[in-house]
């Protein structure tokens, strides 16, 4: 599916980071390979939220530089088979999403499906496993975190968090980061807009929570963050917050850089 001139489906950044964390971002682009000529959908579409998480590419890249840590981007639209999903999910490949029909994706037999899977899907899913597995037979335990961004309206109803923490039942990374984002002042949702427990986790419930991986997902309310400058100053912000939170774990022997004594 994809051409020879395109772009691998996962992008390491800071790829000598290293801090005991992976950052993950599965919508990070809105790419779609030219053998799928746009999904039929013209440009103004294409950028909107529904084919990628808007400034949540940018708020990764600037964690991993600030963390010192190594991240792993998608690097293919949401509206081509989006990762995040379990593969039996009927949004895998969405048909519409939030009003916007994608005629590319109408009727598609599962051959279709099995080729956007073992493009784009598997590839980003066995980067994820290949880079924590790695780093767990060295005897490091990492973090993981994944970033994602949320609009400001959904369906006609406002949305007043300006950020939010999903989890299920790992409390380590989240319950004391919720708390240190309230304490700022910020309207922070807990599992809001989306809630973990309510399979919109499936990167971290496939990889950090079987293995016992300390973990949550964090989401960036969209006009806080489609500004460069947006994007940095949340991403500063939520480093600050993270750091400290990191460092307790640490001390704690929850998660170890590789070669650290257990």
């Amino acid at each position: 599916m994809l051409a020879t001139d395109e772009p691998a489906p996962v992008v390491v950044e800071n790829p000598e980071g290293r801090a005991p964390l992976l950052l993950l971002c599965d919508h990070a682009s809105a790419f779609i390979p030219a053998a799928l000529d746009h999904l039929g959908l013209d440009g103004a579409e294409l950028a909107r939220h529904v084919a990628w998480d808007i400034g949540a590419a940018e708020v990764t890249r600037e964690l991993a530089r600030r963390l010192d840590a190594r991240a792993l981007l998608s690097h293919f639209s949401r509206l081509v088979v989006d990762p995040n999903r379990w593969p039996d999910d009927p949004t895998l490949v969405p048909q519409i999403s939030d009003g916007t029909v994608v005629p590319g994706n109408r009727d598609l037999g599962a051959e279709a499906i099995e080729v956007r899977m073992a493009t784009f899907y598997r590839p980003y899913h066995e980067a994820i496993e290949t880079e924590i597995e790695r780093r767990l037979a060295t005897g490091e335990t990492p973090a993981v975190v994944s970033i994602h961004s949320f609009t400001p309206v959904m369906r006609g109803g406002e949305r007043p968090w300006q950020i939010g923490v999903l989890w299920q039942e790992d409390a380590r990374l989240p319950v004391p980061m919720i708390a240190r984002l309230r304490d700022r002042g910020l309207v922070v949702g807990d599992n809001e807009p989306y809630s973990a427990r309510a399979g919109l986790g499936h990167t971290l419930e496939k990889h950090a929570d079987p293995r016992g991986l300390p973990n949550l997902l964090i989401e960036v309310r969209q006009d806080l963050i489609d500004t460069r400058h947006g994007a940095a100053e949340w991403a500063a912000l939520i480093a600050e917050e993270l750091a400290p939170v990191l460092a307790d774990l640490a001390a704690a022997s929850e998660i170890r850089t590789a070669g650290a004594a257990t």
